[in-house]
């Protein structure tokens, strides 16, 4: 499985997650997730350990999760509570819990090691608790794809002018440079496009008429977190890169959850710094963003199609593709640490390496 587990990942937005009993399933593990009486959300294995019925097909008592096969019941922190018929609860009668993180309306869960769950490695930005910027969070778009196409699509800015003609880019960026860095924490890639005409998404929502200057950055959080930061301003203004905030900017965040292997969800949001408290403005927003991802959906399943055939020669890398190579490597290197424990240096070493 090519997961990394020792991550945050988003199960969905907070307005999801009350009292129902929800499944879903993460890195192919099934989880049962639900908020319970306390305001806190619970996210628990989703399979008893008896006779392996999901435990979301049992009802909730309280905070607790009674079986819906023999009515063992579980509690927040995944202890079995009840066995009817017998007193005693034996030590393995228990389901995993796992850690989960809730703030500005995102849900998240750590699906590796509990005891690394550190929050501050949750993904965050200081435009979350700025009151110039609105917050809107917007869909799932769910993908019959492996997550890590899903998140290169998301660092590469070439792909905008032939998927996204009408929406998100047009025919004046096709032959502009593409800027990659990969020393950062985060992959980046980005482009500015001078003096040209506007998107079809600036022309419904920017209002601009005349040419414009427009920039694309992409940011590529590992391991599968993307911030696009996009917009425009008219071209008269001949902004410098660091005034970006002086046009209209808008952020589109994109958490992609690996469900399974051939099954991903982009849950997508944006902030903006123009039509702030202007919920109109987010429905004629989501509408449009709504058209382009639809656009990388189509994409990307037929591509996942493609892998799935046989294949008669190696597929073909080119210049664009530096910033998915780099993200690639990343994460196998994420992969094979996880797969192993270093115990450290030895302090009566049996083996001496001399070279």
């Amino acid at each position: 499985m090519s997961f990394v587990r020792n991550a945050w990942y988003v199960a969905g937005w907070s307005r999801e997650f009350g009292e129902a009993l929800v499944p879903l399933t993460i890195c192919a593990q099934n989880l049962v997730v639900f908020r319970a009486s306390d305001g806190a959300i619970t996210a628990l294995e989703d399979r008893c350990p008896h006779r392996l019925l999901p435990l979301s097909h049992g009802k909730r008592i309280g905070d607790t999760i009674q079986c819906g096969y023999h009515g063992m019941t579980f509690g927040t922190d995944g202890k079995c509570v009840r066995v009817p018929g017998q007193s005693n609860l034996p030590a393995s009668a228990y389901v995993d819990a796992y850690p989960v993180l809730e703030r500005h309306g995102i849900v998240w869960i750590w699906m590796g090691e509990a005891d690394k769950a550190d929050p501050a490695l949750a993904f965050d930005m200081p435009e979350f608790s700025d009151p110039d910027w609105h917050i809107h969070h917007g869909d799932q778009l769910h993908i019959r794809a492996n997550y890590l196409n899903v998140a290169e699509n998301l660092v590469d800015p070439a792909h905008v002018s032939f998927v996204h003609p009408t929406t998100l880019g047009n025919a004046a960026s096709e032959n502009v440079p593409v800027h990659v860095k990969t020393s950062g924490e985060a992959i980046v890639a980005w482009r500015w496009i001078r003096d040209a005409e506007p998107i079809g998404f600036f022309k419904k929502f920017g209002g601009f008429a005349g040419n414009v200057d427009r920039w694309h950055y992409y940011y590529l959080h590992l391991p599968s977190t993307a911030v696009i930061d996009f917009g425009s301003a008219d071209a008269a203004l001949a902004l410098p890169e660091e005034e970006r905030d002086k046009g209209v900017r808008i952020f589109a965040l994109h958490f992609v959850t690996p469900v399974e292997e051939g099954y991903t969800i982009d849950h997508w949001m944006h902030l903006r710094n123009t039509a702030v408290g202007d919920e109109a403005a987010s429905e004629q927003m989501d509408a449009m963003f709504r058209i382009a991802f639809a656009e990388d959906k189509a994409i990307l399943e037929a591509i996942h199609q493609e892998e799935q055939r046989p294949q008669k020669r190696k597929p073909i890398r080119i210049a664009i593709d530096k910033g998915p190579n780099v993200y690639r490597k990343r994460i196998r290197e994420l992969i094979e640490g996880e797969a192993t424990d270093d115990l450290g240096e030895a302090e009566m070493p049996v083996f001496v390496q001399h070279d």
